[in-house]
């Protein structure tokens, strides 16, 4: 167990060395960002983005917490340490399977399940996205791809909805899911561990899609601020389609490492914020310090949780509910 956090920490340690100080572009937009932040340029978006983080990691704990608490009783605190511990754990996994891991460790009992419900947190979170991210990219097909198409137009408009329509549905029926990953036959052993997920009622779910909601929204804000610190003068409307557009094609291509997000983001955002007249410098410069800022800097803070981690915990038969909430 110590070996393996130890190679966790050298690898977590290697990656945000290798993401922040040993690469060059983002050494150079991480200068960039302290220089104005320290010349007084752009200091408020930037200190405005930097203050969003905690409450961007306390709506998914807060979020976590809601649909823990279908298992077993659990405390905010130990929800808040189980998402640090999965940031980081999923800082060096394929697709960030570690934040698994790290979140079903902290809880005592029900692990299992415990998966259903990480899987459901995560479709929550990519609800918002798809909702967002379809009209932003809607407003880019009508403006840039679609003019004088009416007929293409009304059918990309009407394929939005639908789309919508579709991602929803089954986070209310959930057994649309599990069905679906059953009938896959290379998934289907997967399937056990989704079982959880049709005892949730609407209101958690509900709860869950509406934290989701707010919790792109502080997205959004943050990346609007570092934009505004390093130059960008998009409008508002068309530089909030341009957000959502990035983080939808972002959530869409999957992903090695947390590491591996950083050219499928910064890919997007440069072309959409291109059609929008903007130079690629400021909107790189931005979207990888809103990485480091969110993946990098608490992926780090999540290690001192991690070597504290107590993969084996000892159970006690006869445990008060209260004593569940640490």
């Amino acid at each position: 167990m110590v070996a393996g956090k130890l190679a966790i920490t050298l690898l977590t340690l290697g990656l945000l060395w290798h993401s922040v100080v040993a690469d060059a572009a983002t050494a150079a937009a991480w200068r960039g960002l302290l220089t104005r932040t320290l010349s007084g340029q752009g200091r408020g978006p930037v200190l405005a983005a930097l203050l969003l983080m905690p409450l961007n990691w306390g709506l998914e704990a807060w979020k976590w917490w809601r649909l823990a608490r279908h298992l077993e009783p659990v405390s905010f605190r130990r929800s808040f340490r189980a998402v640090l511990v999965g940031l980081t754990l999923g800082f060096v996994t394929p697709n960030r399977v570690g934040d698994y891991a790290g979140r079903i460790m902290e809880l005592k009992s029900r692990r299992l399940d415990a998966l259903g419900a990480v899987f459901l947190g995560r479709y929550c979170q990519l609800v918002a996205t798809v909702a967002a991210g379809t009209v932003g990219l809607l407003y880019f097909l009508l403006r840039f791809y679609l003019p004088g198409y009416p007929a293409a137009q009304l059918g990309v408009v009407a394929l939005t909805v639908v789309l919508n329509a579709a991602v929803l549905l089954p986070l209310y029926h959930s057994e649309l899911l599990v069905a679906a990953v059953q009938a896959v036959k290379p998934l289907r052993r997967f399937s056990r561990f989704l079982t959880i997920m049709p005892t949730y009622p609407a209101r958690i779910l509900t709860d869950a899609l509406l934290i989701s909601g707010l919790r792109y929204a502080v997205f959004c804000a943050q990346f609007g601020l570092l934009l505004l610190a390093y130059g960008v003068q998009a409008s508002a409307g068309p530089a909030t389609a341009a957000i959502a557009g990035t983080f939808l094609l972002k959530s869409l291509v999957p992903s090695l490492n947390a590491l591996a997000d950083v050219g499928v983001r910064e890919l997007s955002a440069t072309h959409l914020f291109g059609l929008l007249g903007e130079p690629v410098l400021p909107v790189l410069s931005a979207s990888l310090s809103l990485w480091v800022l969110n993946i990098a800097v608490p992926s780090a803070i999540g290690l001192v949780f991690v070597l504290r981690l107590k993969v084996l915990r000892k159970r006690k038969q006869s445990r008060p509910e209260a004593a569940e909430a640490v």
